[in-house]
Order: structure tokens, then C-alpha cells, then sequence
């Protein structure tokens, strides 16, 4: 089964959980480190995220998946807050961060750099754009390789 395919039955597996119990659910991430094989899901709530609310996700979605036994290699199932910095991937994710700090990384320099700290101004399909001083700096989305809050104090 390929990752996009376990990443999907997994999203629709977890929704009703995170739904049900008033979650925010940020990710789902099916990935190969070193030998082992890890599935993430990342959830939030207003506040933050609490580890008792991660054992709670957890032990209700290893139910599931026990009962469905559809993901063929060992894995380790993660279920965590995205963090401080978490990244951006999807456009929900953009709409909730709109006017946040972000490091926007680039596949290729622009402009003599390949990273950008500014504010989240706007996006669309084909682009994102960020507020840096009283610049606003418009990068297409295919040469953006990655954008993730920034911390701020």
C-alpha cells in the first residue's frame, strides 16, 4: 500500500475521534526513518494540545487500526502536538496563520537568498506572500519548499 493511500484511510479513521472530542487535527504522516517505520498524526485544540488528549487520540485510533490491520510493515504510532513551529502544508493551515511569523524556505535562491522570516500576508493556489518590514514579497508555491511559524516572544 503506498503512504499517500495508509496517510488517507488514516485521516478517516482518526476525523471522527478528533471531531468527537473537539480537536483540531493538523496532520497525518506515514514515513520511513532509518530501519523504522513511523505513523504521525499531529493535533491541536484551543490552548494546546495536553498529553492526556494525545493518549486519548492514541488509544482510540490503535483500536481501529488494530481492528483494520491494513498497514502491512511494523510501525510506531505517534500521535503529538505539531509544536511551536509547525509546519504549514495545507490551506487551512495557511487561513489560521495569516499575520504569524514564518520562515518560508526555497527550493532555489531568489533575490540572493533561499529563506525568508516575515509575516503571513496571503496565498492562493499559486502563491504565498509575506510582509517583510514594508515589503510585501510575493514566491510561487512550486519553488517553495517548506514554511513553518516562527517562534515568537
Amino acid at each position: 500500500m503506498k503512504k499517500s493511500d495508509i496517510e488517507k484511510r488514516v485521516l478517516e479513521m482518526v476525523m471522527p475521534i478528533i471531531e468527537t472530542n473537539g480537536f483540531d487535527l493538523w496532520d497525518v504522516e506515514y514515513v520511513k526513518e532509518g530501519a523504522d517505520n513511523y505513523l504521525r498524526v499531529y493535533a491541536d485544540k484551543e490552548g494546546g494540545i495536553e498529553i492526556d488528549d494525545c493518549a486519548l487520540i492514541s488509544r482510540a485510533l490503535e483500536e481501529k487500526l488494530d481492528q483494520e490491520d491494513f498497514i502491512e510493515d511494523a510501525y510506531i504510532l505517534e500521535v503529538s502536538s505539531p509544536g511551536l513551529t509547525r509546519r504549514l502544508k495545507k490551506d487551512r493551515d495557511f487561513e489560521k496563520s495569516i499575520g504569524r511569523l514564518v520562515l518560508l524556505k526555497l527550493y532555489k535562491a531568489e533575490n540572493g537568498a533561499k529563506e525568508y522570516t516575515g509575516y503571513l500576508s496571503g496565498f492562493d493556489e499559486d502563491s504565498i506572500s509575506i510582509d517583510i518590514g514594508e515589503e510585501t514579497i510575493k514566491f510561487k508555491r512550486e519553488n517553495v519548499s517548506s514554511v513553518r511559524l516562527e517562534f515568537e516572544e
